[in-house]
């Protein structure tokens, strides 16, 4: 194998073990708010974007249709979240946090911002942008190359 390819595998090993390892950290945190990785994902989403409707926010959480629904079916009966026809069109079914949801997603995400901010503390403001800049290259030109092949994920 080139040098070069030896060098992209390790790096990809290596970021691969961090984004597992910061994985790991992240879902344990949310989990001890009481909720699930996909109910954080969809009642994080609402609280920062507002009221959506549920086939817009399945693949902003990578939810499948079918999982969202169950997901949205679990927070409305847990009176996280609401559910109502859009007024532009019957067939849309719009989801938006109820107080209690906006309370509780308020207060875990705080928590999960605390705790990213403790993981990412020991990297500079500087290096901080660098990641960011770095991994956005690399994960467009992932999308692309799947693009490419035709995968529309």
């Amino acid at each position: 194998m080139p040098r070069a390819a030896q060098g992209t595998v390790h790096v990809w090993l290596v970021m691969m073990k961090a984004m597992r390892a910061l994985t790991r950290y992240a879902a344990a945190g949310i989990e001890e708010t009481g909720l699930g990785l996909s109910d954080f994902g969809v009642l994080e989403v609402l609280l920062h974007k507002g009221p959506l409707p549920v086939n817009t926010i399945g693949p902003i959480v990578d939810l499948t249709p079918g999982s969202i629904s169950i997901a949205v079916d679990r927070l409305v009966a847990k009176s996280l979240v609401s559910r109502a026809e859009s007024s532009n069109d019957r067939r849309v079914r719009i989801v938006a946090l109820t107080p209690r949801g906006k309370d509780l997603i308020a207060s875990a995400f705080r928590k999960h911002s605390g705790q990213m901010n403790g993981v990412f503390s020991a990297l500079s403001p500087h290096e901080l942008r660098m990641l960011e800049a770095v991994l956005k290259k690399v994960g467009k030109r992932a999308a692309a190359l799947m693009e490419r092949r035709g995968c529309s994920k």
